[in-house]
């Protein structure tokens, strides 16, 4: 049996103004996600679709689930492997397309710079073996698999 995993989160809209839904720039894009036991999330739609620039949108959530998935899974790739990471950052970025109404991502490419400490006298991964870390990474990324769009990665090592 394949195990499952279930999650639940709420999303309540509180955008409101007075009269709801009645035209288009009448109403606010702002929202809070609250789940059991975890500090809220203020959101809103992104600025260019008439949201708050200070809250978090969904575009930005789905690259930040992204960068987070493939730092989660290359921190266990790490220990798989013997790699001691001492820092872990990313800059990723997406593009995303709007059709009509819609949209959706194009691409999406993370840019983790990951510091390995390494002992004095050992050998740090080569440039093709820091690479295939990476993919093997991205194929345990539970994120990335579930997107219909490729994730790209522009690591860079740091060796301390």
């Amino acid at each position: 049996m394949t195990p499952e995993h279930h999650y639940s989160v709420d999303v309540e809209w509180l955008g409101n103004r007075g009269t709801g839904t009645s035209h288009y720039l009448d109403y606010g894009r702002q929202g809070l996600l609250t789940a059991a036991g975890k500090h809220d999330i203020e959101v809103s739609a992104d600025k260019t679709f008439h949201g708050d620039r200070d809250r978090w949108n969904p575009e930005e959530l789905l690259l930040a689930a992204l960068a987070e998935c493939h730092m989660l899974s290359f921190l266990h790739v790490a220990v798989l492997h013997g790699l001691v990471v001492t820092a872990y950052t990313d800059a990723a970025t997406g593009t995303m397309v709007q059709q009509g109404d819609g949209g959706r991502f194009t691409s999406a490419e993370l840019h983790p710079v990951i510091t390995l400490a390494v002992a004095e006298g050992a050998a740090s991964p080569s440039e093709e073996e820091f690479a295939a870390l990476h993919r093997e990474a991205a194929e345990k990324c539970f994120i990335a698999n579930s997107v219909n769009f490729p994730v790209g990665h522009s690591p860079r090592l740091v060796v301390a």
